[in-house]
């Protein structure tokens, strides 16, 4: 099966999901406030390290963002880092706010 990311809204996070797709191999938390999202820990078990399925996660975590029409504050730095090398992504950040991001 292949990995799939996911909103887990109770928890505050995205996870992305390995093997049979009953194992959380990392997870994005997130802080979300009207039409806004703040992503603030990203993080992928050390077994799924090297994977690529960190950016597949911030990928996915950034896909539904876009979809629900929120804005994004990458306060964590995998998911800011992320967007800085895929710059098709750095419109959900804030115009105002972009500079803060270093983006």
């Amino acid at each position: 099966m292949e990995p799939q990311v996911g909103d887990r809204p109770e928890k505050s996070r995205y996870e992305v999901l390995a093997g049979d797709g009953t194992e959380t191999a990392g997870f994005a938390e997130y802080f979300l406030s009207e039409d806004e999202i703040a992503f603030i820990h990203t993080e992928i078990d050390p077994r799924f390290a090297g994977q690529g399925l960190g950016g597949l996660l911030a990928q996915g975590a950034l896909d539904d963002t876009r979809a629900r029409g929120l804005h994004v504050l990458p306060y964590c730095p995998f998911i800011r880092g992320w967007i800085h090398k895929h710059p098709e992504y750095t419109d959900l950040v804030p115009e105002a706010r972009r500079a803060r991001f270093g983006l």
